[in-house]
C-alpha cells in the first residue's frame, strides 16, 4: 500500500495529461440525476480531479462534491486544477474508501471512476451504503479484467494481463454487491471507445506509468516488455501514427433501497 501511494505521489503532477477522460458516462449519469435539483455527492478515489472537473461543469450549481482520495499529492493537484477553472462547490478530503468521514444518509450519490480496483470493495460498499440517502445512487465506472485484456496494452504489452490482477469480472462484482442488502443493481451500461494514437505517445504513457499496472513491473521486466511492445505494434500496424484499438468500460448504476422495501423483505 505504501509503494502504490508513493507511485501516485510521483505521477500526480502529470497524471491528468497522460490519462483519457471519457465524457459519455458523465452524460449518462446526468440523465439519471436529471430530476434532482440539488445534488450532494462524493467522488471516491478522485485522483487529481479530471472527472470532478467534468461533473462540476456538467451539473454546475446543482452539485456540491466531496473529492476524496487517500493521496495528498493528488488532492493538491485537484484543488489547484478546480480552482483554476473557477469552481468552488467542492471539498477536498484525504481519506480511504473504507473509512469515509461523511455523515450517515447525507449524500444523494457516490461516484468512483476507474478506481475501485484500488479499494477493499466490500468495505467500500458498506461505507457507500451508509453515507447514501435512501434511494441514493452509487455509480461505479470501471474496466473488467476481460475488457482490459482486449485493450492495446492487454493485447500488445507483455505481462500486462498477468500484472494487472486487481480488476474484476462482472459476476465477481455482482457477488460482492449482493452481500450488502441495502444495495441493488439498477443497470449495467457498456461503453466502447474507438481509440487512435501514435507510437511515441503510447511509449510516453507507459514510461510515465499512466496506468499503475506499470508500477508492478521490475525495471528489467518493464524495459524488456516495452521493447517487445514496440516490436508488436510495428508488426501489427503499417502506420505507427495511426495505431487503433477499442477500449471498453462498464458503468454500474446501483441504488440504495428504502427502509420500506427492506421491511417488505425485498432486501434480504
Amino acid at each position: 500500500m505504501e509503494s502504490m501511494n508513493e507511485h501516485f505521489s510521483i505521477v500526480a503532477q502529470s497524471y491528468r495529461r497522460l490519462r483519457t477522460t471519457d465524457l459519455e458516462p458523465i452524460f449518462y449519469i446526468g440523465d439519471q440525476l436529471k430530476e434532482l435539483q440539488k445534488i450532494k455527492a462524493a467522488d471516491i478515489g478522485c485522483g487529481s480531479g479530471r472527472y470532478d472537473l467534468r461533473l462540476l461543469q456538467y451539473f454546475r450549481s446543482r452539485l456540491f462534491l466531496h473529492c476524496i482520495d487517500s493521496n495528498n499529492k493528488m488532492l493538491e493537484q485537484l484543488e489547484e486544477y478546480l480552482t483554476q477553472h473557477n469552481l468552488r462547490s467542492f471539498q477536498v478530503i484525504q481519506a480511504t474508501a473504507r473509512n469515509l468521514p461523511i455523515q450517515d444518509k447525507s449524500l444523494d450519490c457516490v461516484f468512483t471512476f476507474n478506481a475501485i480496483h484500488h479499494f477493499e470493495v466490500l468495505e467500500f460498499l458498506i461505507e457507500a451504503s451508509r453515507v447514501l440517502e435512501d434511494g441514493g445512487y452509487l455509480f461505479i465506472y470501471t474496466r473488467l479484467r476481460s475488457q482490459n485484456g482486449r485493450s492495446v496494452w492487454g493485447k500488445y504489452f507483455p505481462l500486462f494481463n498477468q500484472k494487472e490482477n486487481r480488476l474484476y469480472e462482472l459476476d465477481e462484482l455482482y457477488d460482492v454487491i449482493k452481500k450488502i442488502p441495502r444495495l441493488e443493481i439498477q443497470s449495467v451500461e457498456l461503453f466502447k471507445y474507438q481509440r487512435v494514437s501514435h507510437l511515441d505517445w503510447l511509449v510516453k504513457q507507459a514510461r510515465y506509468h499512466h496506468y499503475s499496472t506499470f508500477y508492478l513491473y521490475t525495471n528489467s521486466e518493464f524495459e524488456e516488455s516495452l521493447t517487445e511492445f514496440k516490436q508488436n505494434l510495428e508488426r501489427q500496424f503499417e502506420d505507427l501514427n495511426k495505431i487503433s484499438w477499442l477500449d471498453e468500460n462498464i458503468l454500474l448504476v446501483i441504488r440504495k433501497r428504502t427502509s420500506y422495501l427492506l421491511g417488505r423483505g425485498l432486501g434480504q
